[in-house]
């Protein structure tokens, strides 16, 4: 097994959950009303667990993140990188759940109440991974005091 920093694995880890919730948006069954899928927009009635609304493009999205954990994992700037970027991407886009609000036109992304939770989740987790790995260099080497 490779020895992987703290950034890497946690990169390694979001980039699966990612990939994950992006093949399972496709799965009938696990995503309900999957029929009603739209390709984007707040329209789709389709909902990944019966919970997050999900549409074609937002599940596309949910693969390109986690194939770019995936890749991005393979140096810990590279992880840090993804750590910090789709944190700050999913705080905005909690933000913009938050004030635009799930029934708007102005809403492009199928995001509901629980997206925002989730959004915001993902956030925290993803910023606290990037500040829990920032005093580690690479793997074997002692954060400098």
């Amino acid at each position: 097994m490779m020895n992987r920093s703290r950034a890497q694995t946690l990169a390694v880890v979001f980039g699966i959950a990612f990939l994950g919730a992006g093949i399972l948006g496709f799965i009938p069954g696990i995503t309900t009303d999957y029929g009603d899928m739209s390709f984007a927009g707040n329209d789709s009635q389709a909902q990944l667990l019966g919970l997050f609304q999900v549409s074609v493009l937002h599940n596309v999205v949910h693969i390109l993140f986690g194939v770019a954990g995936l890749a991005l994992a393979r140096s810990w700037e590279g992880a840090r990188a993804y750590l910090l970027g789709s944190g700050v991407i999913y705080s905005v886009l909690f933000v913009y759940g938050v004030i635009v609000g799930a029934g708007s036109n102005a809403n492009f992304v199928p995001i509901n109440g629980a997206d925002n939770v989730l959004h915001l989740l993902l956030a925290v987790g993803l910023l606290g991974s990037y500040f829990v790995s920032a005093r580690e260099r690479s793997v074997g080497v002692a954060p400098s005091v």
